[in-house]
């Protein structure tokens, strides 16, 4: 055993789990780690990754961890494991011995590491966050291919149509030191229509919302083929009205009886522009300096997708330029026009009030989400009756 984790010692140790892990099941990934912090001496370790709805942190499974209270679960509001998570920030106990360490896949927050360690954990802070990033990397290498992962980021069964829809869905969360795009999406054990998909290429972020017709698994299968008609065209360098009407024919030919709304559109991580299609969609929200801007991306609509007349006729591309720090909210007409047991809307304005509110409490996007996927639910009393899908997107470029 080292001294304090020591900078000397962490590489080979790191390297030591890597070599490890190549062979390893996700059944192993957490006792890989805490044998690692017994070697740098930060103490013992657990990991703990993020429910689908980011309300429960759920334990993995660890060799010598076994009974009801190794198996129990911490929530994400209310406790130092949660507020580590929420914040992205190494939290400690009082007496010091104890920390969790965020784990985050790029900015994707995944779940906490916790060390009880048998000294102060000040002195092992470089070692317990090193350790955080490489578990994070092997439990994120493990969830494509292993459901033990997938379980243990489950509180709930998921419904046919959501498991094809969230088989399709890229992470929730990504962002570079110019842009960042997060998303929400509820039911998220039952969504039916609605789809989303990010990513960036060459400074550009690419971003798509699809709303599809109705609740079942016919309206996830026709999400799904619309996200992949949207890949297959975006991905051979095809522009924003070709992938409107490549989803437009892709839906009129196979699944002819489904419609539906989305918005397509693409931000210029360097200059600001931002670009984007309406097909029958709610239009997107500009938040600027803690405010709407009203009707500042609004723009009469284009036709639903499914109904081939795009095929034909692209629809119209418009621009806008944004100043640097402004967000661009895009949402499903299944946020707004959900109502209370009592009938009360949720509305626009308090969509949107709930998210400024949020952020400028010092929330990142990410947060600022989970927080609004709260209210919602607690609107609705958790007992969604429509698709409620958010892609909240930010420009912050450094200088």
């Amino acid at each position: 055993m080292v001294s304090a984790g020591g900078s000397d010692e962490l590489g080979p140790v790191l390297a030591w789990v890597l070599d490890r892990s190549h062979e390893a099941s996700a059944l192993e990934v957490a006792g890989l780690i805490d044998e690692a912090a017994r070697r740098l001496a930060v103490g013992s370790t657990r990991l703990f990754l993020a429910d689908l709805q980011q309300s429960r942190l759920n334990p993995l499974p660890q060799p010598g961890c076994e009974g009801p209270d190794a198996q129990a679960g911490v929530d994400i509001e209310g406790s130092l494991a949660g507020l580590a998570y929420r914040a992205q920030q190494v939290q400690r106990s009082r007496d010091g011995n104890t920390a969790w360490f965020p784990m985050v896949d790029g900015i994707e927050r995944i779940g906490v590491m916790q060390a009880s360690c048998s000294g102060p954990v000040a002195d092992r802070m470089e070692a317990g966050c090193a350790l955080a990033s490489l578990a994070t990397l092997l439990v994120v290498s493990q969830s494509s291919h292993n459901d033990l992962v997938v379980r243990h980021q489950r509180t709930n069964p998921m419904s046919l149509q959501a498991e094809l829809l969230w088989a399709f869905l890229p992470p929730r969360t990504i962002g570079t030191h110019r842009a960042t795009s997060t998303a929400m999406l509820e039911p998220a054990y039952d969504i039916g229509g609605d789809a989303f998909d990010h990513t960036f290429l060459d400074g550009t972020l690419h971003l798509t919302m699809v709303d599809a017709m109705g609740h079942d698994l016919a309206s996830g299968g026709a999400s799904a083929a619309a996200i992949a008609a949207c890949r297959s065209t975006r991905r051979s360098g095809s522009p924003l009205p070709d992938i409107a009407s490549t989803i437009d024919r892709t839906l009129a030919r196979w699944i002819p009886d489904r419609l539906m709304t989305g918005v397509i559109a693409e931000l210029d991580t360097h200059s600001g522009e931002f670009a984007w299609i309406n097909c029958g969609h709610p239009p997107p929200l500009l938040i600027r300096e803690g405010h709407v801007l009203p009707r500042a991306l609004e723009r009469v609509a284009e036709l639903p997708l499914g109904l081939g007349f795009h095929d034909h006729t692209p629809p119209t591309l418009h621009h806008a330029r944004l100043q640097p720090g402004d967000r661009v909210l895009i949402h499903s007409d299944g946020v707004t026009e959900a109502r209370s047991p009592d009938g009360d809307l949720y509305g626009e304005e308090r969509l949107t009030d709930t998210v400024i509110r949020s952020l400028a409490s010092g929330h990142n996007a990410p947060e600022a989400l989970r927080r609004l996927a709260n209210n919602l639910l607690a609107h609705r009393e958790h007992r969604l009756r429509d698709d409620a899908t958010i892609l909240l997107t930010e420009w912050h470029p450094t200088h």
